[in-house]
Formats: C-alpha cells, structure tokens, sequence
C-alpha cells in the first residue's frame, strides 16, 4: 500500500513569477524564458509587456508583480526609494541603443530617412512615460533634427507599439530599439539604421525585485549570468560593463 501511495504523491506546486517588463524585451524575453524554464522548471513565469513609465505607475498602486525589468533604471530606483523591494533588490541589466527602422519595401534609406521631405510621420515612444521615447528626442535634438521632425511624430504608447505604427504604414519611419530591429521576425520585414550612441543618453535599463523569493532571486541570477547576458547581446543590447 506504501509504494502504490508513493506513486500518487503530487509534485509539488509550481511557484509562480510574474514579471512586469520594458517592450524593448519583446522578442529576448521569451528566449530568456525559455532557458530559464529549462534551468528552473518548478517556476512558472508570467511576463507582460508595456511602457516602463506605466508599470512604474501601476505598481505604485499596488500592481501584483514580483519582478519588474524598466527600459530605465530610474524607475526601479524610484521604487526603491518608496520602500518597494529590499534594499539591495535593483540592479541593471543591460544598455539599450536606438535605431532608425523602416519596412523593407521602402525606398527610403534608414540612414537619411529623418531627413527626407517625402516623409510625413515618424514614429517614436511617448517620452512622457517611455524611455526610449525620451532618448528618441535627445537624439533628434542632437543630430539637429528635431525642429523639422517634432510636427511629423506620431508616439507609440511604448517601443513595441512604435514599431508596429511603422509597419501598419501609420509611420513611414520609426525610432525603435535596436534590439526589436534585430529580431529575426522584424529583420526579416525592414531595414535599419543604428543611430550614434553618443547621439543620446545611455539608456540603462534596470530592474528591482519586488517581492523577494528564491524563484526572484534565481531569475535575476540567470538574467546577469553569461548565458543571460549572451542573450541579451544576440538581441542588440550593451551589457553593464560595457
């Protein structure tokens, strides 16, 4: 009766992470995921994906996510400081870039396409709670483009969505991150060019755990680990360091 017993005992639970992260991660996410899953199979990861600004404001009101990953480690150093998470719980991750994308049947050159007349709509994230949105204007303003762009923008409510305005042909270019123009899905529909690093801010992106756990704590270990970070390379981030 013990060994038929010992053959019905259910496995234990799988714990369950949710995670709360930038729009830039939309495609090295899951393989992050992936790997982390074959690594941690008792964790069961639930990932959503939005504008940083707007999952700094819902946890601030008390959104339910364990681990939050910002396209700015601003935000999770705010968070901090508002007694979310414990003391030593942010860290950075990786340095996003920008780059100028548009679809592969245009005739414009990513390159020179912020200077084209022909170009009625360019695409970036609100900077009012995005921050890749926020380099995209620092970028035009130092490149000396903004005064001739700024009445064409159309914002995206955050980088990914920046990126389908220019593919549905609501925007004839875009500014997205290079790490959404490297994905081998959108490589394959566009062209690209990288804009100057020196041309903007480094974008710092940062992340804090929220609600401490082992499963928190071994998802920040394999995110900062070399296969992590090899990962996150592949997809056109700098990593801390660099």
């Amino acid at each position: 009766m013990a060994l038929l017993c010992a053959s019905c005992v259910p496995h234990p639970p799988s714990q369950q992470l949710r995670v709360a992260a930038a729009a830039d991660l939309n495609f090295a996410m899951p393989e992050i995921a992936r790997q982390f899953r074959a690594a941690s199979p008792a964790v069961e990861l639930q990932i959503a994906f939005g504008s940083s600004g707007n999952f700094f404001a819902q946890i601030g009101n008390g959104a339910p996510f364990d681990v939050f990953l910002s396209a700015d480690v601003e935000y999770p150093r705010k968070l901090a400081s508002a007694g979310f998470g414990a003391g030593n719980s942010v860290f950075s991750y990786a340095v996003g870039r920008l780059a100028v994308w548009v679809p592969a049947g245009s005739p414009l050159d990513p390159s020179t396409a912020l200077r084209a007349a022909s170009v009625k709509h360019v695409a970036i994230a609100n900077p009012q709670h995005a921050p890749y949105g926020r380099a995209a204007q620092a970028a035009l303003r130092s490149l000396g483009l903004y005064q001739a762009v700024e009445p064409k923008l159309v914002l995206g409510e955050n980088i990914a969505q920046t990126l389908q305005f220019v593919e549905s042909g609501a925007a004839d270019a875009g500014i997205v991150a290079l790490s959404l123009a490297l994905a081998p899905p959108v490589r394959a529909r566009g062209r690209y060019w990288e804009i100057p690093p020196d041309a903007y801010p480094r974008i710092e992106q940062g992340g804090i755990i929220l609600k401490d756990s082992p499963a928190a704590r071994d998802f920040r270990a394999f995110l900062l680990s070399a296969g992590g970070r090899r990962i996150l390379q592949q997809y056109g981030f700098f990593v801390p360091g660099e």
